[in-house]
């Protein structure tokens, strides 16, 4: 509930995982207060894939058009991916997480343009929402907290100090997050041992290369010789500039012939123009916990809760669904329809589903590379060769399929199979499962769902005289619920005349009028009850 303090988050970091936190809490009625050293975002072109979830989100924050506006890149530019072997000019090569593959399940279409652009449309829409107040150039260097809520100290850049007094604090502050050390919140690490270089360059001429091989804005480059690590390239803007990145052997990178490393990873020599150069650990780390012990008031997100290298766009997309994961439950903390178990379902959630993100695509991926090169060489067998390499090829749609973030098995998600718990192995299906994100459909006047699902809870219901238990439930548990009527269509495409929507978009459960769960004012409460954490 509610305490007299300065406000009811604080949020530190205000990147985009943190920004758009603030967004989904301001439009659930939370007031917060965001803390930014930066007082513009950092031009390092990353972050760049943006799934279908992802700029489902942007739908409800309100600003995919904006968003979409805001692409670097040509908008007759397609974004496609590919994966080359030995060199991008080499022989081998075949279509590579192409998001497209899974577009019918998702209420929007996938997107590409570097970080600073969505992270600049997020702190615009945030200016605009009464219920969000940033502090930039300022940094939060303590954090205590007691019962009734948090104090966090901070300087400015100019040497001033304040303190403000929230119920909860988040750090959304990066992969050396002072809010999780402050907490006490450790960290397992799993490290590579690698030195990777990040370079974006600026060249006419490895354009033309490109020109080769049209629709495909993103590129990796399988080596024999780097053990499965990533040579990469990814398009920042319409014209001439990318980025690039892979594994080296100096400590330090301003000591690499970039020239020659690029010449390697492309087959040929060509002319380009440095315009940032850095480098990164390969290493991954996941928090022992997103929250700091029962009931405590300290929370961690997106970098600050989990980081890895920068493998197939999940980062920043994982950061998002954090955001909207925590935000409703917080909400519906502070303003007191929460039970008990709602809130500490954001880790039940969100860590092993990013656990499986590590181990199950980002890990595998580079041990599948390493196996295949290490078994396979076109100058030795070149039939054994060619056949796995189409054997990969064929499985490529099956992987980004694969990739189904899900929360079956949740304390918070009634009716999963038995067995099941959260991870990011799944597979697309448009019938509506509990513990899954919810796929498209139809309302009954012919409108989208997805845009009349409330900021709280929706039960969609083929006929609205079987939600009468589910009202009655809601009212008596004081817990906000919408009823939207289903199309026939989409009824039976969900293969459920009733469904229950939480506010991310995930199904809380799935049934019918009439089944054990649902056929009084009882078992509806108690379905809502546990989707709620009581």
């Amino acid at each position: 509930m509610r305490t007299k303090n300065d406000t009811d988050v604080a949020v530190v970091g205000g990147g985009p995982v943190g920004t758009a936190l603030a967004i989904s809490l301001a439009q659930q009625g939370v007031a917060c207060t965001v803390i930014e050293r930066h007082a513009t975002p950092q031009r390092v072109p990353k972050g760049q894939n943006l799934t279908q979830r992802t700029m489902e989100h942007f739908r409800r924050w309100g600003i995919e058009d904006r968003l979409r506006a805001a692409r670097t890149m040509g908008a007759d530019q397609p974004a496609g991916g590919m994966t080359a072997y030995g060199s991008l000019l080499g022989e081998y090569r075949y279509p590579w997480l192409n998001r497209a593959w899974v577009r019918e399940f998702y209420a929007a279409a996938n997107e590409r343009l570097p970080q600073y652009a969505t992270e600049t449309v997020l702190r615009d829409r945030a200016t605009e929402l009464d219920g969000v107040s940033v502090l930039h150039r300022w940094t939060a260097d303590a954090i205590r907290q007691d019962e009734d809520g948090v104090t966090v100290g901070m300087e400015s850049r100019d040497g001033e100090r304040r303190e403000i007094r929230a119920s909860y604090v988040v750090g959304c502050d990066g992969s050396r997050s002072r809010v999780r050390e402050a907490a006490g919140i450790t960290q397992t690490l799993a490290d590579h041992d690698r030195v990777m270089v990040l370079l974006v360059f600026r060249s006419a001429e490895f354009d033309r290369i490109m020109e080769r091989h049209p629709g495909v804005a993103f590129v990796n480059v399988m080596n024999p010789g780097l053990e499965g690590y990533w040579q990469f390239f990814g398009r920042v803007d319409a014209k001439e500039t990318w980025f690039f990145h892979a594994p080296v052997d100096a400590a330090d990178v301003r000591d690499v012939d970039l020239r020659e490393l690029l010449a390697r990873a492309v087959g040929q020599e060509f002319d380009f123009a440095v315009e940032y150069l850095g480098q990164w650990d390969l290493r991954f780390a996941l928090a022992d916990s997103y929250r700091s012990g029962r009931a405590g008031r300290v929370l961690i997100a997106g970098d600050a809760a989990h980081s890895h290298p920068p493998y197939g766009g999940y980062g920043i997309n994982s950061g998002f669904e954090d955001a909207r994961n925590l935000a409703w439950k917080l909400a519906a903390q502070l303003h007191g329809w929460a039970g008990p178990a709602l809130l500490d379902s954001y880790d039940a959630e969100r860590r092993p589903v990013f656990a499986s993100t590590r181990d199950d695509f980002i890990d595998r991926s580079i041990r599948d590379d390493r196996d295949f090169l290490a078994a396979y060489d076109p100058a030795a067998d070149r039939a054994a060769f060619e056949a796995a390499w189409r054997h990969r090829d064929d499985g490529a749609e099956r992987e980004v399929d694969a990739f189904e973030p899900n929360y079956a098995g949740s304390p918070v998600i009634v009716g999963a199979d038995d067995g099941a718990a959260p991870s990011a192995l799944g597979g697309h299906q448009m019938r509506a499962r509990a513990g899954h994100h919810l796929a498209p459909g139809t309302t009954a006047d012919g409108g989208e769902v997805f845009a009349a699902l409330g900021s709280a809870f929706t039960l969609l219901a083929a006929d609205a005289t079987t939600a009468e238990p589910f009202r009655a439930a809601a009212e008596k548990l004081g817990v906000p619920l919408d009823v939207v009527v289903l199309d026939a269509a989409s009824a039976t495409r969900y293969e459920s005349g009733l469904v229950l929507v939480r506010p991310d978009e995930y199904v809380a459960w799935a049934g019918s009028a009439g089944t054990d769960d649902a056929a009084d004012a009882a078992g509806a409460e108690a379905v809502l009850a546990r989707a709620t954490g009581r």
